[in-house]
């Protein structure tokens, strides 16, 4: 009985060292999942309402590339972005959006994972570039 007993454990350590590097993916990768309720638009696509997921591509060691999917995690785009400083450490995610008027969607400007003061700003072509500059940008932070 003692030998069963040791051969659990053993099997409970191995499972818990085999499932750890898992546990912390998120946290690396920085996966979010964010909803909205009206269609929103990043560099190159215009994201119906709904829910996706924001995430770091795990090719890239520098984490310039954001990847966006949809809720069962199906790619719709990938886009570049570069570091962006908040104040203060937040413990909540924060989406920042720039209001463009009735006619275009809001577009997303930056988005900060959790306790993170260093966020992703996303590249837009220099046209839209220059309207988002001039635009009334707001951010959001996660209510959970």
């Amino acid at each position: 009985m003692n030998i069963r007993k040791m051969l659990f454990i053993a099997g409970l350590m191995l499972a818990f060292t085999t499932l750890l590097p898992v546990v912390h993916a998120d946290d690396w990768n920085q996966a979010t999942r964010v909803t909205f309720s009206q269609s929103v638009q990043v560099p190159g696509h215009v994201l119906p309402a709904g829910t996706y997921w924001f995430q770091l591509s795990d090719t890239n060691d520098r984490h310039y590339l954001v990847q966006i999917l949809r809720e069962d995690r199906t790619l719709v785009a990938t886009v570049f972005a570069i570091p962006r400083k908040r104040q203060g450490i937040n413990p909540k995610v924060a989406i920042t959006l720039a209001d463009r008027g009735n006619t275009q969607p809001e577009a997303i400007v930056a988005w900060f994972y959790v306790g993170q003061t260093e966020g992703h700003e996303f590249l837009y072509p220099k046209q839209e570039e220059q309207e988002l500059a001039h635009a009334t940008r707001k951010t959001f932070v996660s209510g959970d």
